[in-house]
Parts: C-alpha cells; structure tokens; sequence
C-alpha cells in the first residue's frame, strides 16, 4: 500500500510544495512545530532513510541544503534545525524546521494548526525565496 508521500508524490493529496525535482519533493508540514517546518522526501518509496542508496542519499542532503537555505531566508530564525525520526509515516523523509532554541524542535510538544491560506502564504514565501537562490 502507498504511502501518504507517495500519495503526495502521484497528486493524489495536495500538498504545500517549496521545490521539486525528478528525485525529490519537499513541502510543508501540514502539523508543524514551526512556521515554514517542511518535510523532504524522495519519490521512490523507501521506509527507513539508511536504505536508500547511497547516491540518492546524498542527492538528497544536497536537496535539503537547498530548500533549508530558502526556508532560513524566508521564515524569521536563528537556524534551519534537522531531525530524521523515522516513525510517522513510512516513508523516508527529513524534516527541515526554522528554529531560535533546541526546544523549538521538540515533538512532543503541541503542533501547530495553520489554516490553508497560512499554508499556501508560507509555502510562496519560501518559493519566492528559492527562485532568488537559483
């Protein structure tokens, strides 16, 4: 059965989308810890991060290097902070949370419930930013 990335990767759920390329997709939390807290993935559905290929892998630490250069030019912060966990969704994926203090990436805590439009506005912000990048 297809995961809810997967899922987000053939269109079939939309997403808030920040970038994209043949290999990778990342976009926003729809729960987040943070404004501008985004989620990247690969297309090709594999679990647990440390079984991708190794090519892959690194293609898509440079891709989050990327996306997080945008996010942190887009979204008021201190830093981009990292975290693979692994256990929400059975897909490989890192989150890239805009964050001031270590308590600013604690997953325990309450999550966000932005609206749509705060979604689509925060997602153009980081867009914007992106395209100045390149």
């Amino acid at each position: 059965m297809a995961s809810i990335f997967t899922k987000i990767v053939n269109g079939e759920i939309p997403a808030h989308k920040v970038a994209e390329t043949t290999e990778f997709l990342a976009f926003l939390d729809i729960s987040p810890l943070r404004e501008g807290h985004v989620l990247v993935i690969p297309k090709k559905e594999v679990d647990y991060i440390f079984d991708i290929e190794d090519e892959l892998y690194v293609s898509m630490m440079i891709f989050a290097k990327i996306v997080a250069a945008g996010i942190k030019k887009a979204i008021p912060c201190n830093r981009i902070g990292v975290a693979v966990v692994g256990l929400e969704v059975p897909h490989a994926h890192i989150h890239l949370i805009p964050i001031d203090k270590i308590s600013d990436m604690d997953f325990g805590k309450k999550k966000l419930s932005p609206t749509q439009e705060e979604l689509s506005a925060t997602a153009l912000k980081i867009l914007e930013a992106l395209r100045e990048e390149v």
